[in-house]
């Protein structure tokens, strides 16, 4: 075939093949069709891995049978998970050879053009030369298969690949056994029918939103004086010495004030995860890549993370927000999309984020909570989740604070000490060049995070709803900073759940004259400091309500 078109109407995802092996010329052409494809910035970012070990194809098929379990537990119907479950969805150990076609993200280490606008235009290159060997295969007279079902990081580590690579997935490569009536398999086979022609449609005019509607946080002022006084009372009532159970006495009448109750109850506990990237991880800030962000949201997805295990154990309702992840999670996932942008740019070149952007995070972070609180939640803790946002936390606690930069900066996820040195070389030179305005907004758009912005925002909003509200770790606590900036009264509301081992920690939290009511040497983050806390809590609501008073059980009170 010499026709464009008809190699491009004769590709096939092939799921049969002959038994025929691929010569070596037919492949040396294909992969040499995958390097003239577009590659951003000409990172040549695409690498290439054969396979013809039956021994490691038949270990990738296990992997795929693993996965494969689940992909049909996720279909909608018993008919439908029936007819998937007859479906051929891949070759592996049938096809003469297999290709793994991946993506080297150390590229990213240094600045690539192209990749400003997203991270993933490198992935978006590597496609591209997939789609430009299949189309040299089906030219010569060959075809690929792609089997994206399959668990990736054990793929990966079967492989033996590096933390830099990531696999698009593995491709069956051979001679096709049918051209399947020369239309797709799955179209063949009454699974779904192909449009016969694609969606275009012209833009003709310029979109613009309307202007963004900042939410008003109010301040609420309640009568609290006798509320107050009858609480201590009904505390020092119990049977028990009086102020004997400490900080639970504390917690009680705290929590019976927010509620504005004698008898408070915590209802529908919430947690939220809010999740972003950060332009400042492009600089070597953590010891992690920025691209942990995107699978750790998946793993919380999953219920494979601490907090999903946490808040199972205390039956506390989880949620996870895309505040700004540089990556497209599929729309049918249980995220709640609350997208900024693909990340903050890095505040060592310029500013983090626009005014409006900023603004945007405070209307994200209203709406999730808003939204929270209208389910009957009266309890809502807050988590995040964004590779680098320790350090962004830290230039936000010194900007705001006057703090020194020295003393707000820790090892985060775990830096080496030549690491951690640079960072504070990086982080106090950020500061250093500040040229911007004093006011707090134009300091939170220039060094802020999506995440912390849209927690700060949504911690104003519980306390509105007169929510009792869970302050995790460092970057969490920093949120309540801002939140507190702009609403002192907020204080009432909040219970900082635990003293973290990042060295700000601790100073953060006498900034605010507040103590906190673990300390487990947890750097997690992920709320699970609120989590873990939370059965003191409950503890402190429990005896408040259900321990019996000296005079119902009779007690003498000398």
């Amino acid at each position: 075939m010499k026709n464009l078109d008809e190699i491009i109407k004769s590709r096939r995802d092939t799921r049969h093949f002959t038994s025929e092996p691929v010569p070596e010329s037919v492949i040396e052409k294909a992969l040499q069709a995958g390097h003239y494809a577009p590659s951003v910035g000409l990172t040549d970012a695409t690498k290439y891995y054969l396979i013809k070990s039956d021994v490691i194809k038949k270990s990738i098929k296990n992997l795929f049978l693993d996965f494969d379990k689940k992909a049909a537990n996720q279909t909608d119907t018993a008919a439908q998970k029936t007819q998937y479950q007859a479906l051929k969805l891949e070759a592996i150990e049938e096809a003469p050879l297999g290709l793994v076609i991946c993506y080297d993200r150390s590229v990213l280490n240094n600045f690539t053009i192209g990749t400003v606008g997203s991270n993933e235009a490198i992935k978006f290159s590597a496609v591209c030369a997939a789609q430009n060997i299949w189309l040299s295969l089906t030219e010569q007279g060959y075809s690929m298969g792609w089997v994206s079902i399959l668990n990736y990081s054990q793929f990966k580590e079967l492989l033996g690949l590096g933390e830099n690579m990531e696999p698009l997935g593995y491709f069956c490569v051979g001679k096709p056994a049918t051209d399947y009536d020369n239309q797709p398999m799955l179209q063949q086979l009454n699974w779904k029918q192909k449009s016969e022609s694609p969606s275009v449609e012209e833009i003709t005019k310029v979109h613009q939103k309307d202007k963004i509607s900042v939410p008003e946080f109010k301040t609420v002022i309640l009568d609290t004086i006798h509320l107050s006084e009858a609480l201590q009372y009904k505390i020092d009532q119990k049977t028990k010495p009086t102020g004997s159970l400490g900080v639970l006495e504390v917690l009680a009448k705290q929590i019976g004030e927010v509620f504005q109750t004698l008898e408070p109850k915590i209802l529908e506990p919430t947690l939220v995860v809010f999740a972003a990237d950060h332009g400042i991880a492009a600089h070597g800030v953590s010891a992690y890549p920025q691209d942990v962000t995107r699978q750790m949201v998946a793993n919380f997805l999953d219920g494979g993370a601490a907090i999903n295990v946490f808040c199972k154990q205390n039956f506390i309702k989880l949620a996870i927000v895309d505040a700004g992840v540089n990556y497209d999670f599929s729309m049918t996932s249980t995220l709640i999309s609350a997208k900024i942008a693909k990340g903050t740019q890095s505040f060592l070149q310029g500013p983090a984020m626009s005014l409006t952007e900023l603004q945007h995070c405070y209307t994200k972070g209203n709406e999730i909570v808003t939204a929270i609180a209208k389910t009957g939640s009266n309890c809502i803790g807050f988590g995040e989740m964004g590779i680098g946002n320790t350090s962004t936390a830290s230039v936000l606690m010194s900007v705001i604070t006057g703090i020194a930069i020295e003393d707000c900066i820790g090892k985060g996820t775990g830096v080496s000490d030549e690491r951690l040195l640079q960072k504070h070389r990086l982080l106090k030179k950020a500061i250093e060049d500040y040229q911007g305005s004093p006011t707090l907004e134009d300091k939170l758009a220039h060094f802020g995070g999506f995440e912390i912005m849209q927690m700060a925002s949504g911690m104003l909003t519980a306390h509105q709803n007169r929510m009792l509200l869970l302050v995790d770790g460092f970057i969490c606590s920093v949120a309540f900073l801002i939140a507190y900036k702009k609403n002192p009264l907020i204080l009432k509301n909040a219970v900082f759940c635990h003293c973290s081992a990042e060295q700000a920690h601790a100073k953060l939290l006498d900034y605010l004259g507040v103590k906190a009511l673990l300390q487990l040497d947890l750097r997690l983050g992920e709320g699970t400091g609120c989590a873990v806390a939370f059965p003191i809590i409950q503890s402190a609501v429990a005896f408040l309500n259900e321990m019996a008073s000296f005079d119902s059980a009779g007690v003498s009170t000398k």
